[in-house]
């Protein structure tokens, strides 16, 4: 007998997952069939995830993982491997924002932790990802959420902007490197999505939500979690077959402004 969800059988590794997308994307992958590595240092949120994936009707084992860390990052691909035999499709959502100051206010520690976060993890998560996908002989594809910071920077946001930047640089080069071994590489960038990160942002700048809403969409409200993981199992679904080293904006609009 066939399933007709779409992740049937394969393994996914989601990073940043113990909240806002990370957590949405867990969500659908395990109902639509996936067994699932989810990863985050938020050992306790992280946990919350896999149980919610197991209830959704998927295996999940949650891996406590700095992806700023090389170490921790080969252990949470080799986890999948050895966990649940491959890895066919990772996206990679783990990230930090709060800066609130323009670049000469920037703190040298914070850019760098920023970076770290941000950005090594990106080149970290791929590189052992395509390593794990490449040793199991079969298609595989990885989503590297960015924003539309990556296109357009927000005020007082340096380093997350240079981060950003870079994320698509990584996704695009890897993405035409493995091209012809059967590996789609491609990228999200959401627009203002409600999630706990944005709402501490706008706190730390004491703006007004429905404000910032209306500033950042042309249809007036923040995007849902929900709508970045259906971006998300689209990429790493054969509906995407011709799809590679793509920017694929879920903004509102936000950048067709």
């Amino acid at each position: 007998m066939t399933s007709d969800r779409i992740l049937h059988d394969k393994v996914a590794i989601v990073t940043g997952a113990a909240g806002g997308m990370g957590r949405a994307i867990c969500q659908l992958f395990s109902e639509q069939g996936a067994s699932l590595v989810i990863a985050d240092i938020d050992s306790d949120g992280g946990e919350a995830a896999a149980e919610e994936a197991r209830v959704a009707g998927g295996a999940a084992e949650f891996v406590r993982t700095d992806v700023g860390s090389a170490a921790d990052v080969e252990a949470m691909v080799r986890t999948a491997v050895e966990r649940f035999g491959g890895l066919d499709c990772a996206v990679n959502a783990a990230a930090i924002e709060f800066e609130i100051g323009p670049l000469a206010d920037c703190d040298i520690e914070d850019f760098d932790r920023m970076i770290r976060v941000n950005l090594r993890s990106m080149f970290l998560c791929m590189k052992y990802e395509i390593t794990a996908i490449l040793s199991g002989g079969r298609p595989g594809q990885i989503v590297n959420i960015a924003s539309t910071n990556s296109f357009r920077p927000q005020t007082n946001q340096p380093a997350y902007t240079a981060a950003k930047h870079g994320v698509l640089g990584l996704t695009r080069s890897a993405a035409v490197d493995y091209a012809d071994s059967g590996i789609r590489i491609n990228a999200i960038c959401p627009g203002a999505i409600d999630t706990p990160m944005l709402r501490h942002a706008i706190a730390a700048r004491q703006r007004d939500p429905e404000d910032v809403a209306h500033r950042l969409s042309p249809i007036h409200r923040f995007g849902r979690p929900d709508e970045i993981a259906q971006a998300a199992l689209w990429l790493c679904s054969d509906d995407s077959s011709f799809v590679l080293g793509h920017a694929l904006a879920v903004d509102g609009g936000y950048l067709a402004t």
